[in-house]
């Protein structure tokens, strides 16, 4: 524990993983207390078939976003500061949506196949309720992991790495549809607010007015 304050002391924009502390409690609220308003569906929702073997690339979106924030919070401070922003920003933005405007999914259909993946879903689907899913949490967050690694100049000629982001990025998107676990709605939203903050991460001075505020000594 001395070792791990020590380095905490060293690197205090570790400390942006405080975060989470908040969202997990926003997200929580949402689940318990708030009743769905507005009932998401497009009829393109209907014509996307359920499948079970895409719950892999679902899962693969926690060491996705968790593993970008590890690394770049070890290699790259200011890069780290960065995504902390956008992504925060983008997850914070959807929760807003979500409390403003409650909202759910009936698009769940009973899932009759015994295999092991179909099974992790059943699992999945009685712990993730098909509430507050406008916008898509699941694919702004990997939105922006995605675009902050194709922009990030040290992966510049590490095509690989920029592929490998890609992929992930496309295959846990796709994933919410093929799962329903999200409408085409929350789709395309999810991504719009992504491409939104994205703008405001990379295009305006976002660092200045936070150094003047109780976050400075993350960037210090």
């Amino acid at each position: 524990m001395k070792k791990l304050k020590a380095w905490i002391q060293e690197n205090p924009h570790s400390l942006a993983w405080l975060y989470f502390i908040y969202y997990c409690i926003h997200f929580l609220l949402l689940e318990r207390y708030i009743t769905p308003i507005v009932w998401i569906h497009h009829p393109i929702d209907d014509l996307i078939p359920f499948n079970e073997n895409w719950i892999i690339f679902y899962l693969l979106w926690f060491p996705y976003f968790i593993g970008s924030l590890m690394y770049f919070m070890i290699k790259d401070k200011e890069a780290f500061l960065e995504l902390c922003f956008f992504m925060f920003a983008t997850m914070s933005f959807c929760l807003l949506c979500q409390t403003i405007i409650p909202n759910g999914l009936n698009l769940r259909c009973e899932i009759s196949s015994t295999s092991f993946l179909a099974n992790i879903v059943k699992v999945l689907q009685n712990v993730d309720t098909p509430t507050n899913v406008c916008p898509s949490i699941h694919v702004a967050s990997s939105v922006t992991v995605g675009l902050m690694t194709l922009r990030y100049t040290k992966f510049k000629y590490n095509k690989i790495t920029k592929i490998i982001s890609v992929f992930l990025m496309i295959g846990i998107c796709l994933s919410t549809l093929f799962l329903k676990q999200h409408s085409i709605i929350d789709f395309i939203l999810g991504i719009v607010v992504a491409l939104f903050f994205y703008i405001i991460t990379y295009k305006t001075n976002w660092k200045k007015f936070l150094q003047n505020t109780f976050l400075k000594k993350l960037f210090y």
